[in-house]
């Protein structure tokens, strides 16, 4: 029995796949763009911040420790762009100013982690039954407390400054990069590749260090650029709470504490550097994601 094609029409499942029109080339560009732009954003805000964390007084107008009483509380505006503080000082220049401690004790924070974790989940996932349950035991103890309270104790044991908030930062991530690390030591430890050099007579050593290490390394781009993010909040949540930089250090998370008292008077010494402080996070976390979907499947 043949099928006449008067008799059918586009709708019917026989015609269906052939009548779906394939987009125009110019439709896909659009929609490639469309989806590259998040990404092109996450590193235009951490190009900026970059810049200003280097090179501040390119675009500072003002020095940000300068006081000028006449101009206090004065709202966003021509001369100070977002603008000034209960001293006078200029926000804008404050923020700029504030990158580069920022976001050095983001970095030096998930350098600690990453080295930390990296020691213990290579340790954990290559050392054997006895030193994995050692190591294990030792994380869910550090995870069973909040991160936040982990910090607090170290502070207090350590004393408040930067350097002790860029320790207690790194602590406080170390064992959720440890775990990560851990998982890709033993999904490599168990590959065919491992297994062939152990049958070659290869030592434990070489394996490590030729066979396991180098692959095990490829999340780490990923996890340092989301943790910079997540350690900026941090360090910014100390400060916030008196133990990072002295005022009026122009830090982040310090300028939201001295913020809050002058909420109702002055809104913009809050809201513009945590506004910074979640433009930092949002686009680390957009760079890790799209440097996640880029590496090998």
């Amino acid at each position: 029995m043949s099928l006449d094609k008067h008799e059918l029409s586009p709708g019917d499942p026989v015609l269906a796949p052939h009548a779906a029109k394939r987009p125009a080339p110019g439709t896909r560009g659009l929609r490639a763009l469309a989806a590259r732009v998040p990404l092109l954003l996450g590193a235009a805000v951490l190009a900026f911040f970059l810049l200003a964390a280097l090179l501040p007084d390119l675009l500072a107008p003002y020095d940000p420790l300068a006081i000028n009483p006449a101009d206090a509380f004065s709202p966003p505006g021509s001369k100070h762009l977002l603008g000034t503080d209960e001293s006078g000082r200029d926000i804008y220049s404050r923020i700029i100013h504030g990158a580069r401690p920022s976001l050095l004790i983001g970095a030096a924070a998930t350098a600690i982690g990453l080295g930390l974790a990296l020691v213990l989940g290579t340790i954990a996932g290559f050392g054997g039954k006895w030193l994995d349950f050692g190591v294990g035991r030792v994380l869910e103890v550090l995870f069973a407390l909040p991160g936040l309270l982990l910090a607090l104790v170290f502070i207090a044991l350590a004393g408040p400054g930067v350097g002790t908030t860029v320790v207690a930062v790194g602590l406080t991530t170390a064992p959720g990069y440890a775990r990560m690390i851990r998982a890709q030591v033993i999904a490599l430890r168990t590959s065919p590749m491992v297994e062939a050099a152990t049958v070659l007579g290869r030592s434990r050593a070489r394996i490590l260090g030729i066979h396991i290490l180098p692959n095990a390394l490829a999340p780490i781009a990923v996890l340092g650029t989301l943790g910079l993010g997540q350690a900026v909040v941090w360090a910014a949540s100390l400060s916030f709470l008196g133990l990072g930089a002295p005022p009026p250090a122009p830090e982040w998370g310090a300028m939201l504490s001295a913020g809050r008292t002058y909420l109702a008077l002055a809104w913009w010494m809050t809201f513009f550097p945590g506004l910074a402080i979640v433009l930092v996070a949002a686009a680390s976390t957009v760079l890790s994601r799209a440097l996640k979907a880029a590496g090998p499947r």
